[in-house]
């Protein structure tokens, strides 16, 4: 609907003087009112005004609501200065003899107000009266992150000098990674839309653990730092409607807005800050604009008829960015484009129009947002604060394309850096790039070491350890460690029996999360519903469909399990602020995120490997996994590498288990592991959904189960050929039976080893490999699949529901011949058994193989193995199933 012309100014100006008189008299919340009365009346009449999302291009806040700073402007901006200084020299000084390390300068400098207020005004650090806010630090601004901690004494000159260079172990990291830094970083943000995504549910956890009792989180907040350029990553506006449902009044978002990504402006032809308030505003949140500096008030106040509001906005991003990469009287010339606008600025030099400010460098502005931002309730909080990239930097980088990439700074720019920040080193010194400290003595820094004792301490920090939860013994798992007899359970139903042990636990099962997404049912945990209950913000409103069946859909405040929905990554997202709660809130969780197998690592990689980086503890459950076990579903349902995946991640521990005991003995131990030793690991473990008897546990087996391999069945002891035989998950059924067949048909005696980890006995072996090659003087270390295998003779055969190279990776600690069966190709949908015999990894394979191999040690002649061939009916001239 186009604007309509105005028949009644007259009219007109009284609505708006009215409107003016009540905010005067009866204030802003009250002229709200009226006007959202005003539009439901509009819409009953069939006069509804058209929907705007956006506001106009200036700052949200009128400069009379601004809260004033209590701080010390001119000690504040002497700390900056040295912050923003010292953050130039650790580039500038790493890539003084080469630019191989690289760095990034002109992020930071674009923000460092920003991170300076939060830290002087805002920001908690955990105490007995305060659980600390959470800051996710953009990643690409860490050098000034350690600036910061290097003038408040925390970090020495040599930490700075080892910038990015970290193998000695003096070094800090490029970016904000708590593995390599594990007192310092909190959260790894710097594969970007991670950040944003994980500090929703974050927030959303945080009400969870104060819905649930378990923790005080009230007053806590979770600001999350993002750049503009990054919110084009699907992640990082996917669960913006999550945070606008729940309420998340907890959650700040502050996006710097300097317009320009890596290679461009972020929005070269529009707004970003338009486009991102009317994305936010939609999704339900309060959106605080940070647009000009005080500088312009002045200007807004002068101008009667709005021709600079229409000026701003009437320019796009591309031109914001190249007015200040010019100068003033440039900006006079192009931006005050008219003679009314010139007027404006006509008793301004062209300095000072080149200091009329981006509101994200104006330390009231900024304050002001923050503590609006604080205050507000009900709704998640957007702060966008215009900036520019390189601020400070001039001709090496101020607002220019290559600022992103600026790892070098001219004598001329540094001097012009230096003047303009007050920063004190000499002419003659600034080559040297000299750290700039506070004298323990200087008003600098009591100051400082003052606000930061009023927020409770440093920031960031990170806690290591919190109190250890005991691990339940294996005593309480009596029924599924012993056989099933006749019935028939799926290793997934085992998990669940389990889990609902483990939640009844009277010492550790208020600490356990269960989380699914939207599959419950699939794998049996609905009475769990109406048990534990679904987590709810707001408690169930609704009288459920089923509320008359005994397993009825409850939603509750105090919900203990986390249903998100379609949604692996805010799943993965919740998982990650549990198995992180340790740390975060010293409170312990055990999650136990299951969900089918193939939609989990490959689907989000990028969390599993942050969530390493982030020392998560706690359970990933793949289920419904292997090529052939979810038969069914076809292509994209059936997993076949999620445990080649899970080897990429150092301190993900994996699982392929076939019986119920071994389920429970896994579990038990990562319990054990994480939460009573509090080892930085998580453990993965797939889940089948086929029906079969499970045998009760072998004496012993326990310590092989958790090293990845332990002998299941002894074949005979008669003379005659004799072979290996390993397996994992339901493919240890099918090498069982093939056993059978070889000792029958065949006359060989077959061991049966259940392998319940390849990648954890691949580990073993490089550890044992590694030390024997640097210790060539000692006795060899001997890996556990060569000490198991001592004694058995014969070649190995290994077969699994995945891809022949997680078998594989074994290999080179097989001292003998090792053949491996495995699923490599795309799933498709069928009877388990013909999967089985497509992938050429059933029973009868498992026995070719065996007789192969028998054939190439010279045990067999090569007729036998052409005659199991034809017995069962093996075509060998079909395809490779991975092409077909």
């Amino acid at each position: 609907m186009g604007i309509m012309h105005d028949h009644d100014p007259v009219e007109t100006r009284e609505w708006l003087d009215a409107l003016n008189a009540v905010v005067q008299h009866q204030g802003a919340d009250r002229a709200r009112y009226l006007l959202t009365l005003l539009r439901e009346e509009a819409a009953r009449i069939g006069a509804s005004p058209a929907f705007a999302l956006t506001t106009p291009y200036r700052n949200t806040i009128p400069p009379e609501q601004e809260a004033r700073s209590p701080g010390n402007r001119e000690l504040e901006h002497k700390i900056r200065s040295a912050i923003r200084w010292n953050a130039v020299a650790i580039i500038l000084r790493a890539n003084k003899e080469s630019s191989e390390l690289g760095g990034h300068i002109a992020s930071f400098q674009s923000s460092a107000l920003l991170y300076d207020i939060g830290y002087g005004h805002f920001w908690h650090a955990p105490t007995d009266q305060h659980g600390g806010d959470l800051v996710y630090v953009q990643g690409h601004v860490a050098p000034g992150i350690y600036a910061r901690a290097f003038v408040e004494g925390r970090l020495t000159e040599q930490q700075l000098l080892h910038f990015r260079q970290e193998t000695e172990g003096r070094g800090i990291p490029s970016y904000p990674h708590p593995w390599l830094m594990p007192d310092f970083w909190q959260f790894p943000t710097v594969s970007m839309g991670l950040g944003p995504l994980t500090a929703i549910y974050q927030a959303r956890f945080l009400k969870y653990l104060e819905g649930r009792g378990l923790a005080k989180t009230e007053g806590r907040k979770v600001w999350a730092f993002l750049g503009d350029g990054e919110m084009d990553e699907p992640e990082s506006l996917g669960a913006i409607s999550l945070a606008g449902r729940e309420r998340l009044d907890n959650l700040i978002f502050v996006i710097n807005c300097n317009l320009q990504r890596l290679d461009g402006p972020v929005r070269g032809n529009g707004k970003i800050i338009q486009e991102l308030e009317g994305v936010f505003r939609g999704a339900g949140w309060n959106v605080i604009k940070v647009v000009w500096g005080s500088t312009w008030d002045k200007l807004f106040a002068k101008d009667r008829d709005g021709i600079l509001l229409k000026r701003m906005e009437a320019c796009v991003d591309g031109q914001y960015q190249d007015f200040k990469s010019k100068d003033g009287a440039y900006v006079r010339e192009h931006f005050f484009d008219t003679p009314e606008l010139k007027a404006l600025v006509a008793d301004l030099s062209d300095d000072e129009v080149w200091k009329l400010s981006r509101g994200g460098h104006d330390p009231f502005k900024v304050y002001a947002a923050y503590a609006a931002a604080v205050a507000h309730r009900d709704q998640p909080t957007l702060i966008l604060a215009k900036t520019v990239k390189g601020y400070g930097m001039g001709e090496s980088g101020e607002g220019q394309m290559i600022a992103h990439q600026a790892k070098k700074m001219t004598v001329d720019a540094l001097k012009q850096f230096r003047d303009r920040f007050d920063i004190p080193v000499p002419d003659d010194e600034l080559a040297a790039l000299p750290f700039i400290s506070l004298s323990k003595d200087s008003p600098e820094f009591a100051y400082l070491q003052e606000r930061r004792a009023a927020l409770g301490g440093y920031l960031p920090q990170r806690r290591r350890k919190s109190a250890p939860l005991p691990a339940p013994p294996l005593a309480n798992f009596e029924r599924l460690l012993a056989s099933s007899g006749e019935r028939e359970i799926s290793t997934t139903m085992a998990f669940v029996q389990m889990l609902g042990t483990l939640v009844r636990d009277k010492t550790i099962g208020k600490h356990v999360v269960p989380i699914v997404p939207d599959e419950s049912r699939t794998f049996g945990m609905e009475g769990m519903f109406r048990q534990l209950g679904i987590y709810s913000a707001v408690g169930q409103l609704y009288r459920p469909q089923d509320a008359d069946q005994l397993m009825y859909y409850r939603e509750d405040k105090s919900g203990q399990v986390l249903q998100e929905g379609i949604n692996e990554a805010g799943a993965m997202s919740s998982w990650i602020a549990a198995a992180t709660s340790y740390s975060t809130n010293n409170l312990p969780m055990i999650p136990f995120y299951i969900y089918y197998s193939m939609f989990g690592l490959q689907r989000v990689g990028d969390l599993a490997w942050a969530a390493g980086d982030m020392r998560a503890r706690g359970f990933l459950m793949g289920g419904t996994a292997g090529r052939t076990t979810l038969n069914g579903e076809g292509l994209q349902h059936e997993d076949g590498h999620s445990h080649v995946l899970a080897s990429t991640i150092p301190n993900c521990v994996s699982y392929d288990p076939t019986f119920a005991y071994e389920v429970v003995v896994i579990v038990r131990e990562g319990i054990r592991r994480m939460y009573e030793a509090q080892e930085d690991v998580y453990y993965y473990i797939t889940l089948m959904n086929e029906n079969y008897a499970h045998p009760a546990m072998p004496e012993g087996a326990a310590a092989g189960i958790v090293r990845g391999m332990y002998l299941l069945q002894q074949g005979g002891k008669g003379k005659g050929p004799r072979v290996q035989l390993m397996g994992s998950g339901t493919i240890l059924r099918e090498v069982m039976a093939a056993a059978e067949l070889l000792r029958d048909e065949w006359k060989v005696n077959a061991d049966v080893w259940s392998a319940t980890s390849f990648n954890e006995l691949r580990r073993d072996g490089m550890s044992a490999e590694r030390h024997n090659l640097l210790h060539p003087d000692r006795p060899p270390r001997k890996s556990h699949v060569e000490t198991m295998l001592e004694g058995h003779a014969g070649p190995v055969v290994a077969a699994t529901d995945y891809m022949r190279n997680y078998a594989d990776q074994i290999r080179g600690h097989v001292p003998r011949r090792y053949v491996t069966l495995g699923t490599d190709g795309f799933g498709r949908s069928d009877f388990r058994a013909k999967l089985r015999r497509f992938f050429e990894v059933n029973r009868h394979y498992v026995v070719v193989a065996a007789l192969s191999a028998l054939a190439s040690d010279g045990e067999v002649k090569p007729a036998v193995v052409a005659q199991a061939i034809a017995k069962y009916g093996l075509d060998a001239d079909r395809p490779d199933p991975w092409t077909v």
